[in-house]
């Protein structure tokens, strides 16, 4: 009898198994999804259940034979009997389909695997960092750039990506500052919503969308001294107003999975904080999605110590809200047992495994586990024309003039003598940056190429003494020249020779990015030394920056005529850097983050709060918030960014000069192209709240829209006052909008003291 009822038992679990390739593809708030997914859920065991909570890195060659011991054979073996859920660092339709097959046609339930991947800025083909394109301001650009990586990514059969990075930080001495929008929470917000929207599109049954993930939540890019994985310490005035918001806006964008930071917050590892987890994103925000720890996150609370081992890691964790354990393997190991020790609640188990279930439903993975699995799919979209044209106009529009004096810019396309001095200038490596997925090395355009091929001038190529030395990838730290000064000579001599010369600075690629925390933020190396000994003998020069952060370039702003912001821009890098410096395409870049005099400045932003000696007391010159050998004012501040042409506002007005609390009004000013060639203006808005109830920053940007004019051409640019631009949130974590005084700044950065007063009845 005994024997009878496990045939039936196993029969039913085939049916309901097979008949789950058949569902069609569901959408959120499709009232059939929550039977369907408790349907399944009531067919686990807690083993399983357990197992969906597992991801785990790729562990073996899966096209090729089974590992047979060690830890690969142990994964893998739980891979086959379903206690995995997910896998990441899986690439390729055939590599997919091989880990896929296992879990939907080996395991007892066959519950197909999500597979996730850190596509960045790019899959095989790069855009420029993400750092780079919040420069851009350009939120529909910057949409297709996320629509582009999913779509090439999700033809080698990834369906997850952990990007959006929408940390703000305001401090340029952590590496990751280049995988995220910059110092400012309104436009991290703004391109946290178009990032997520980009990688996910209306309907992630299709299969050109991939899953987005909001990382990291929370505070990370506060770490203490600018390094990596470090302390943070924010009072939760900070938390609410400053860290919270981008990630409030991908919730809004509909953004399925978040990620755990590294940091403790309030002396608690996010992965193991309830107060993150279940009171503010499950609870107060309603987030229905799925909580996903960071790399070994889980485990790294043993360190912190917060945890005793991994068992009381694992506990921590799930009972705090971490939904799945990415690559700790603590949760497969540990769980079972926490729940029947009683330290963990089933129902908890339940609510993770139902949010993995719902994206899985929702991916269309039980219609066909293979969508995402098509070699021939997969090799029409790789390197298309649509993905490089998107990457190389997403580069183009992130590259920043930061000086041009004597019109030096733009150079002459043709007939002109010039010198490309610098290692980073033929470097088709460095442009691809940090985090960058499965390009090839040494793939992208260089600004050599780039020059030649976009003009027919005399261009004599000197590398200088070599920067850059040894192995420069993801796992070893970049070597840097401080001695070699072999290539000078010719460099300089170069230079003499030339009309113009164009020098390529600025970091390796690998220079920034996680674990790439700098405390010498000038040029690497013997670049600052070259730049000098060139201008002696030739002071026309155009300074091309190949950075992934703010660097301190404080002689060079001084001396050099033209700067060039070009951060590292992808695989069309040169493309874009030569249209750029020949004219064919007019920079309109602004800073997203404040760029220092020195690293002493550090953390530096514009949206700073007074003190209470902001500036001179009376005839006292000491006595005041400052310091004895610099200014407190930045070398180019936020949303700074030149054009080839000239930008006059005026004429700038209020509706009114009163608004009742509810009610909203209209500011307006004139735009107009002064000068002699077609741009684009970035026109920015700021507020000021001069007396609430908690000190407020002394600007905060609170609008953009970016205007094109025609020469001599003038437009009215008009904005919407409302509560959403006078608001804050108090430390409590209330909305709350004050009655009082308040300036309203337009203009082209934040360095803007063009305003009007408003007052709120």
């Amino acid at each position: 009898m005994k024997y009878l009822s496990t045939i039936i038992i196993s029969c039913i679990i085939l049916l309901i198994s097979l008949g789950f390739q058949n569902i069609k593809p569901v959408a959120k708030g499709d009232p059939a999804l929550d039977a369907r997914v408790d349907s399944l859920l009531s067919l686990m065991t807690l083993e399983e259940k357990v197992g969906q909570m597992n991801q785990y890195n790729g562990f073996w060659e899966v096209t090729g034979p089974a590992p047979k011991d060690g830890d690969a054979a142990r994964k893998y073996e739980h891979l086959r009997k379903g206690l995995v859920g997910s896998m990441l660092n899986v690439t390729g339709s055939e590599n997919v389909r091989a880990v896929q097959r296992i879990a939907v046609e080996e395991t007892r339930l066959g519950i197909p695997l999500v597979i996730g991947y850190d596509v960045i800025h790019g899959f095989k083909t790069l855009s420029p960092i993400p750092l780079a394109e919040a420069a851009s301001w350009d939120l529909a650009a910057i949409r297709k750039s996320a629509e582009v990586a999913a779509k090439e990514s999700s033809a080698a059969g990834v369906n997850w990506t952990f990007a959006p990075m929408v940390d703000i930080s305001r401090d340029a001495r952590w590496g990751r500052v280049m995988e995220g929008a910059g110092e400012d929470t309104y436009l991290g917000s703004k391109i946290a919503y178009e990032r997520v929207k980009g990688f996910q599109g209306e309907d992630l049954s299709q299969p050109h969308t991939i899953l987005a993930t909001a990382k990291h939540f929370a505070g990370y890019g506060f770490s203490e001294s600018g390094r990596d994985y470090n302390t943070v310490d924010v009072g939760t005035s900070t938390l609410y107003n400053d860290i919270f918001p981008p990630f409030q806006a991908a919730l809004e964008a509909d953004v399925k999975t978040f990620m755990n930071s590294f940091n403790i917050l309030n002396g608690i590892p996010a992965t193991g904080n309830s107060f993150l987890q279940r009171d503010i994103l499950k609870g107060k925000w309603a987030f229905e999605g799925l909580m996903v720890s960071d790399w070994g996150s889980i485990r790294e609370m043993i360190p912190h110590g917060f945890a005793r081992d991994g068992k009381h890691a694992a506990e921590l964790a799930v009972n705090a809200g971490s939904d799945m354990d990415m690559e700790s393997a603590l949760y497969v190991e540990h769980l079972v047992s926490l729940v029947k020790e009683g330290k963990v609640k089933e129902s908890d188990i339940d609510d993770a495994v139902k949010r993995i279930l719902k994206l899985k439903f929702e991916l269309g993975l039980f219609e066909d586990p293979y969508k995402y699995c098509n070699s021939d799919r997969e090799k029409e979209i790789t390197g298309s024309k649509e993905i490089r044209d998107a990457v190389l106009d997403m580069a183009q529009k992130s590259i920043v003039l930061l000086k041009n004096e004597g019109g030096l810019l733009p150079l002459k396309k043709s007939g002109a003598n010039i010198a490309l001095i610098g290692q980073l200038a033929a470097d088709k490596d460095s442009p691809l940056g940090s985090w960058r997925a499965l390009v090839e090395a040494n793939s992208a355009v260089s600004v050599l190429e780039g020059l030649i091929s976009s003009g027919q001038n005399k261009i004599q190529y000197e590398r200088g003494p070599l920067v850059f030395d040894g192995t420069q990838n993801f796992a070893f730290e970049v070597k840097v020249n401080e001695e070699d000064r072999t290539g000078f000579q010719e460099a300089i001599q170069a230079a003499k020779q030339a009309e113009v010369v164009v020098m390529v600075l600025g970091e390796n690629g690998f220079q920034s990015g996680e674990g790439r925390s700098r405390t010498d933020l000038g040029l690497p190396g013997l670049q600052q030394e070259l730049l000098e000994e060139v201008y002696k003998v030739n002071p026309n020069i155009v300074l091309v920056l190949m950075n992934g952060r703010p660097l301190v370039i404080d002689w060079a702003a001084e001396h050099i005529p033209s700067i060039v912001e070009a951060w590292h821009l992808g695989s069309e890098s040169g493309n874009a850097i030569a249209k750029v410096l020949y004219g064919d395409y007019n920079p309109s870049g602004k800073l997203p983050m404040t760029f220092p005099r020195n690293v002493g400045q550090i953390p530096i932003y514009y949206n700073h709060k007074n003190t209470g000696r902001p500036d001179y007391p009376g005839q006292d010159l000491v006595f005041w918030s400052h310091y004895m050998d610099s200014p407190n004012t930045p070398l180019y501040p936020f949303g700074y960014g030149l054009s080839y042409t000239s930008f006059e506002y005026s004429d700038l007005k209020l509706s009114a000069s009163q608004m009742n609390k509810g009610g909203n009004m209209e500011l307006s000013v004139v735009l107009k192209n002064t000068g002699a060639v077609k741009g684009k203006e970035t026109v920015q808005l700021y507020v000021h709240d001069l007396v609430a109830s908690t000190s407020r920053p002394i600007k905060e940007l609170k609008g953009f829209q970016q205007i094109e004019l025609a020469p001599g051409e003038s437009k009215e640019v008009k904005f919407i006052i409302d509560e959403k631009s006078l608001g804050f949130y108090t430390p409590e974590g209330n909305w709350i909008v004050e009655s009082g005084e308040f300036k309203l700044f337009l203009g082209g950065d934040s360095a803007s003291e063009m305003n009007v007063d408003l007052v709120i009845d």
